[in-house]
Protein backbone atom coordinates (compact mmCIF):
# COMPACT_ATOMS: atom_id res chain seq x y z
CA UNK A 1 0.00 0.00 0.00
CA UNK A 2 3.05 2.34 -0.54
CA UNK A 3 1.23 3.45 -3.56
CA UNK A 4 -1.86 5.21 -1.93
CA UNK A 5 0.13 6.51 1.03
CA UNK A 6 2.31 8.41 -1.19
CA UNK A 7 -0.60 9.83 -3.07
CA UNK A 8 -2.90 10.37 -0.01
CA UNK A 9 -2.58 14.41 0.09
CA UNK A 10 -3.48 14.63 -3.31
CA UNK A 11 -6.18 11.95 -3.74
CA UNK A 12 -9.25 13.51 -3.46
CA UNK A 13 -8.25 16.79 -5.78
CA UNK A 14 -7.64 13.92 -8.68
CA UNK A 15 -10.84 11.62 -7.48
CA UNK A 16 -13.56 13.58 -5.34
CA UNK A 17 -15.70 14.92 -8.26
CA UNK A 18 -15.53 11.08 -10.14
CA UNK A 19 -16.36 9.63 -6.96
CA UNK A 20 -18.87 11.88 -6.24
CA UNK A 21 -20.69 11.03 -9.27
CA UNK A 22 -20.80 7.48 -8.30
CA UNK A 23 -22.43 8.23 -4.94
CA UNK A 24 -25.25 10.50 -6.72
CA UNK A 25 -26.19 7.32 -8.45
CA UNK A 26 -26.33 5.07 -5.51
CA UNK A 27 -27.97 7.40 -3.16
CA UNK A 28 -30.90 7.17 -5.74
CA UNK A 29 -31.44 3.64 -4.90
CA UNK A 30 -30.25 3.11 -1.19
CA UNK A 31 -31.78 4.02 1.41
CA UNK A 32 -29.09 4.10 4.32
CA UNK A 33 -29.52 3.95 8.22
CA UNK A 34 -27.87 1.64 10.25
CA UNK A 35 -24.55 0.48 10.12
CA UNK A 36 -22.11 1.40 7.28
CA UNK A 37 -19.14 0.01 5.99
CA UNK A 38 -17.45 1.24 3.23
CA UNK A 39 -14.78 -0.88 1.83
CA UNK A 40 -11.81 1.03 0.40
CA UNK A 41 -13.17 3.78 2.07
CA UNK A 42 -9.67 5.73 0.99
CA UNK A 43 -9.77 9.26 2.65
CA UNK A 44 -13.60 9.05 3.04
CA UNK A 45 -15.24 10.81 -0.49
CA UNK A 46 -17.37 7.94 -0.25
CA UNK A 47 -18.12 7.57 3.28
CA UNK A 48 -18.92 11.41 4.23
CA UNK A 49 -22.33 11.81 2.35
CA UNK A 50 -23.90 9.03 4.40
CA UNK A 51 -22.32 10.86 7.93
CA UNK A 52 -25.50 12.10 9.33
CA UNK A 53 -27.94 8.75 8.46
CA UNK A 54 -25.62 5.76 9.21
CA UNK A 55 -22.55 4.86 11.97
CA UNK A 56 -20.27 4.86 9.45
CA UNK A 57 -17.11 2.18 9.21
CA UNK A 58 -14.13 3.11 6.80
CA UNK A 59 -11.55 0.51 5.71
CA UNK A 60 -9.05 0.89 4.17
CA UNK A 61 -5.08 -0.90 3.72
CA UNK A 62 -3.58 3.05 3.99
CA UNK A 63 -3.13 4.25 7.39
CA UNK A 64 -2.15 7.92 5.53
CA UNK A 65 -5.25 7.39 3.06
CA UNK A 66 -7.50 6.89 6.29
CA UNK A 67 -6.01 9.63 8.56
CA UNK A 68 -8.30 12.46 5.93
CA UNK A 69 -11.55 10.27 6.56
CA UNK A 70 -13.87 11.73 8.87
CA UNK A 71 -15.75 8.79 9.34
CA UNK A 72 -16.55 7.50 12.89
CA UNK A 73 -14.58 4.37 12.78
CA UNK A 74 -11.54 3.86 10.70
CA UNK A 75 -9.84 0.59 10.51
CA UNK A 76 -6.85 -0.50 8.43
CA UNK A 77 -7.65 -3.70 6.66
CA UNK A 78 -8.57 -5.08 3.24
CA UNK A 79 -11.58 -6.73 1.88
CA UNK A 80 -10.35 -10.06 1.77
CA UNK A 81 -10.21 -10.46 5.63
CA UNK A 82 -12.79 -8.05 6.66
CA UNK A 83 -12.62 -7.35 11.20
CA UNK A 84 -16.09 -7.62 11.83
CA UNK A 85 -18.70 -10.54 13.19
CA UNK A 86 -21.11 -12.07 10.99
CA UNK A 87 -24.38 -9.83 9.91
CA UNK A 88 -22.95 -6.65 11.58
CA UNK A 89 -23.92 -4.78 8.57
CA UNK A 90 -26.78 -2.48 7.38
CA UNK A 91 -25.15 -1.00 4.23
CA UNK A 92 -22.20 -1.72 2.23
CA UNK A 93 -20.60 0.15 -0.11
CA UNK A 94 -17.39 -0.05 -2.45
CA UNK A 95 -16.22 2.46 -5.13
CA UNK A 96 -13.47 1.30 -7.43
CA UNK A 97 -11.94 -0.66 -5.02
CA UNK A 98 -12.43 -4.58 -5.01
CA UNK A 99 -10.86 -4.72 -8.28
CA UNK A 100 -7.69 -4.57 -6.35
CA UNK A 101 -8.58 -7.59 -3.91
CA UNK A 102 -9.15 -11.47 -4.24
CA UNK A 103 -12.64 -11.02 -5.99
CA UNK A 104 -13.84 -14.21 -4.49
CA UNK A 105 -12.73 -13.39 -0.90
CA UNK A 106 -14.24 -10.24 -0.98
CA UNK A 107 -17.34 -11.11 -2.22
CA UNK A 108 -17.78 -13.81 0.39
CA UNK A 109 -16.94 -11.60 3.35
CA UNK A 110 -19.22 -9.14 2.19
CA UNK A 111 -21.82 -11.62 2.33
CA UNK A 112 -20.46 -12.86 5.48
CA UNK A 113 -20.81 -9.27 7.38
CA UNK A 114 -24.05 -7.95 5.90
CA UNK A 115 -26.99 -8.37 7.30
CA UNK A 116 -30.12 -10.23 5.56
CA UNK A 117 -31.72 -7.65 4.49
CA UNK A 118 -28.48 -5.46 3.82
CA UNK A 119 -28.36 -2.55 1.10
CA UNK A 120 -25.27 -3.29 -1.11
CA UNK A 121 -23.71 -0.96 -3.62
CA UNK A 122 -19.76 -1.58 -5.83
CA UNK A 123 -18.99 -0.13 -7.98
CA UNK A 124 -16.20 -1.69 -10.67
CA UNK A 125 -14.17 0.32 -13.66
CA UNK A 126 -15.45 -0.97 -16.88
CA UNK A 127 -11.85 -1.69 -18.24
CA UNK A 128 -11.02 -3.12 -15.37
CA UNK A 129 -9.96 -7.16 -15.93
CA UNK A 130 -11.21 -8.11 -12.08
CA UNK A 131 -14.80 -7.61 -12.15
CA UNK A 132 -17.80 -9.57 -11.55
CA UNK A 133 -20.43 -10.17 -15.39
CA UNK A 134 -22.97 -10.12 -13.01
CA UNK A 135 -23.75 -10.71 -9.59
CA UNK A 136 -27.16 -12.81 -8.27
CA UNK A 137 -29.76 -10.28 -6.11
CA UNK A 138 -27.81 -7.30 -7.71
CA UNK A 139 -29.15 -4.49 -10.25
CA UNK A 140 -26.24 -4.08 -12.78
CA UNK A 141 -26.35 -0.42 -13.64
CA UNK A 142 -23.51 0.58 -16.66
CA UNK A 143 -22.64 4.12 -16.33
CA UNK A 144 -19.86 5.66 -18.68
CA UNK A 145 -16.61 4.14 -17.28
CA UNK A 146 -18.10 2.31 -14.49
CA UNK A 147 -20.74 -0.85 -13.68
CA UNK A 148 -22.40 -0.73 -10.26
CA UNK A 149 -24.13 -3.08 -8.73
CA UNK A 150 -26.69 -2.53 -6.37
CA UNK A 151 -28.80 -4.86 -3.95
CA UNK A 152 -31.59 -3.74 -1.73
Amino acid sequence: MDYYDSIAQGYNELHKEEQLKKIAIIRKHLKPKGKLLDIGAGTGISTEPFLKECECYALDPSKEMLKQSKAQHNIVGSAEKLPFPDKFFDVIISLTALHLSDLKKSLAEIRRVSRDNAQIALTFLKKSKNKPKSLKGFKKIEEEKDIIFIKL
